[in-house]
């Protein structure tokens, strides 16, 4: 088990991509299979229909791009150039400090990934979905993968929500009765006509409670991206400040000499151009026309 943990989360592999394909490849043949087919027989509107599969090239498209590019990887040839991308702050990313694995001088806002056992530039995190660091270079590609994989997600949620309803509404099935065990009466209540939906139609209800409690996860994380992207912070940033937020915390008890050094956010210069930091990152290029 251990090994296997290992292999899956602490080494690079495609595991975690092949699952991603398979259970996006597993709701679009449902959604292709039953609800478009039901909802077309239903007079649904065409350009409603196609938006899933729309969102599905574009997320796609973002995805492999998330995949294949170059995150800002680090190494002695561009080293220096990276040096003066960012400012120093002296207490997350001091000067002058080199990474004890790869030996080389680490920029401000750079770290060490040890799953890919190399240093990034603007380093994020490392995603086992892409099999990839999320750094400079694929950042924008990464959050435009996530907008679209959350958007494709409620919408197929949506879709299929609007099938049941309307499937519900025309054949009045609000309305009907039904008999329990004890040979009581009843009103169709909404626990028994969802159960008597999944009777019916088992894999639509299935795939419908799957891509909704996945909108709820992926937006909120979309949510927490955004946040970081809007103030321009990376994970590794916000968990580091904010665990340097605890050492100032009044209620643990710290040595005299320990005096914890309050971090602040100099990289955040406004939405905009925070935002097109994101989308216009700086390449060595640009670092060696500043530094001549």
């Amino acid at each position: 088990m251990h090994r296997s943990l290992h292999y899956l989360f602490h080494t690079r592999n495609h595991t975690f991509i092949v699952l991603h394909l398979v259970l996006q490849g597993m709701v679009y043949t449902e959604y292709t299979w039953e609800v478009f087919g039901y909802c077309q027989e239903l007079e649904f509107s065409l350009y409603y229909l196609l938006l899933p599969y729309l969102l599905l090239v574009v997320n796609l498209f973002s995805f492999t791009l998330t995949c294949v590019t170059n995150p800002g990887i680090i190494t002695k040839a561009n080293e220096l150039l990276f040096l003066h991308v960012y400012e120093f702050d002296e207490v997350m990313f001091p000067k002058n400090v080199r990474c004890s694995t790869c030996a080389l001088r680490k920029p401000a806002r750079s770290k060490h990934c040890s799953v890919c056992n190399w240093c990034v530039h603007r380093f994020d995190h490392h995603c086992v979905w892409v099999n990839n660091c999320i750094g400079a270079w694929n950042i924008r590609y990464f959050l435009i993968y996530l907008l679209t994989l959350t958007a494709s997600a409620a919408t197929v949620a949506i879709v299929s929500t609007t099938f049941l309803i309307h499937l519900v509404v025309m054949s009045d099935l609000y309305q009907e009765t039904y008999v329990d065990d004890l040979g009581h009466l009843h009103v169709m209540d909404t626990v028994f006509l969802i159960q008597y939906l999944f009777l019916t139609f088992p894999r639509i209800v299935f795939m419908l409670g799957f891509v909704v409690v996945l909108s709820f996860l992926l937006g909120g994380y979309l949510c927490f991206a955004l946040y970081l992207a809007a103030t321009n912070q990376t994970t590794n940033e916000w968990y580091r400040g904010d665990w340097a937020w605890c050492q100032r915390c009044p209620l643990v008890a710290w040595p005299p000499s320990a005096e914890p050094q309050v971090h602040r956010n100099i990289h955040s210069h406004g939405l905009r151009r925070n935002l097109q930091e994101i989308f216009l990152p700086a390449f060595p290029c640009h670092g060696r026309k500043k530094q001549e």
